[in-house]
């Protein structure tokens, strides 16, 4: 009975840095938590997997694609690079991390969602059109799903970010997830 239970179950990986991972926030309440929970509420039986490490840059996220993707995983969200902006790493070296990253996935045939970061508005507007550009590009290139921007609606909102105003809070996370709900059950929708 648990095989029977277990081998239905699809397994996501999300791969990505403390906006993944639940940086500041209770155990269980983290944005992979939160999305499982309403994909179930929709009736679909997934579990996402919390490949996200704080502080990781596109590049450190690459480096450990490979022995996060478990065999058991049938899609990848990728939600990486606000570390990359904020420390202003060029972006030519995000969009070859994330392109690393694609690449990988697509030779093991695993469909991506990829969440859209942009640069923040003190590196100046050539930054942020380079920066901003890069994974709408790559979704294109890849035929990858793609969310503009992970923190829509949430981004500089002080009632809905934590103290440091980067990081979403529980009320931040209740406005993230449900617009991403329809992505990330596409996504889904696509698995055999």
């Amino acid at each position: 009975m648990w095989g029977q239970a277990f081998a239905g179950t699809t397994t996501i990986l999300a791969l990505g840095d403390s906006l993944t991972a639940g940086y500041g926030l209770d155990a269980g309440k983290s944005f992979p938590d939160k999305l499982q929970e309403a994909l179930k509420a929709k009736g679909h039986d997934v579990t996402i997997i919390n490949g996200g490490v704080s502080g990781d840059t596109a590049a450190q996220g690459a480096a450990r694609l490979d022995w996060a993707l478990t065999g058991d995983v049938k899609a990848v969200i990728i939600e990486l690079g606000a570390n990359d902006a904020l420390r202003g790493l060029e972006p030519s070296q995000t969009e070859a991390s994330l392109r690393q990253i694609l690449d990988m996935l697509k030779k093991k045939n695993l469909p991506a969602l990829i969440l859209g970061m942009r640069a923040p508005p003190n590196l100046g507007a050539d930054y942020q059109t380079k920066f901003d550009s890069i994974y709408a590009k790559l979704a294109a290139e890849y035929g990858a799903a793609l969310y503009p921007f992970y923190l829509d609606g949430v981004a500089t909102n002080t009632d809905l970010n934590q103290a440091d105003g980067i990081h979403p809070n529980e009320k931040g996370l209740a406005i993230i997830v449900p617009k991403i709900l329809p992505y990330a059950e596409a996504l889904v929708s696509k698995l055999p």
